[in-house]
């Protein structure tokens, strides 16, 4: 697997420095799997295509180059943002990461690849949404939740006429149906679907843009507790739009 030419189809220039941080991070993720058990993706080449290259899809739905901020929610080992990070250092990154486990091993990650830039929050997303309340150009989140909870726990982030990015994978139409009511009571406009196949025959990934054009009401997110147990839908027949 050549990753230099599999960046080069998504328009992605990489230099010889940011591939060697790719391999050091592999490296790392590696490590510290053993210890913290971040992801069951551990094959080399599994890991550069379902983890870095799945997670600078977003580099083909956005013109990251004009982005400034981006905020990265339960990012996890780390995905999408440290990779987009790797690739776009002009990026501000913030994440918010529940685990701490975890966000240990972000720090180390964003250290020993001398990252700038990177806040990594140890915290719950709806913890937080009043201090970062339309603060950011992008948010984001992969396979965190279903979509229409993950709405509520990201999209009061999210600058007006700003995006939220959500990485899923293809089949996105019955969350979507669900998700609509909190789509706009929330203030966002479906904008776009991205479906992208993954190379070495890996799967496939759906990048959802949703589009902030009103200010989300200050009621939202609510507790955790009652997002889960009583999240956004409304009644029993709604139909996805664009």
């Amino acid at each position: 697997m050549n990753f230099k030419s599999l960046l080069n189809e998504l328009s992605l220039l990489i230099t010889d420095e940011a591939l060697q941080k790719f391999e050091d991070y592999y490296q790392l993720l590696i490590e510290w799997n053993q210890k913290f058990n971040l992801t069951a993706i551990t094959d080399h080449d599994e890991v550069y295509i379902k983890h870095f290259y799945d997670s600078l899809l977003m580099a083909k739905v956005v013109d990251l180059t004009k982005i400034n901020t981006l905020c990265d929610i339960g990012s996890g080992a780390g995905f999408p943002s440290l990779p987009l990070k790797i690739i776009f250092p002009h990026l501000k990154i913030t994440i918010i990461e529940p685990t701490q486990k975890r966000t240990i091993f972000l720090n180390e990650v964003v250290n020993k690849l001398g990252l700038t830039d990177v806040t990594i929050l140890n915290e719950r997303a709806e913890d937080k949404a009043n201090e970062y309340r339309e603060h950011f150009d992008i948010v984001t989140a992969r396979a965190v939740a279903r979509m229409n909870v993950l709405l509520e726990l990201t999209f009061s982030y999210v600058k007006q006429d700003g995006v939220f990015i959500a990485y899923k994978g293809q089949n996105f139409e019955e969350e979507m149906i669900e998700a609509d009511y909190a789509i706009k009571l929330l203030g966002g406009k479906t904008e776009d679907i991205y479906i992208f196949d993954l190379p070495l025959d890996l799967g496939g990934r759906s990048l959802i843009s949703i589009k902030k054009i009103k200010k989300t009401p200050k009621d939202y997110p609510r507790s955790y507790a009652k997002i889960k147990n009583k999240p956004l839908i409304f009644g029993g027949n709604n139909k996805w739009e664009k």
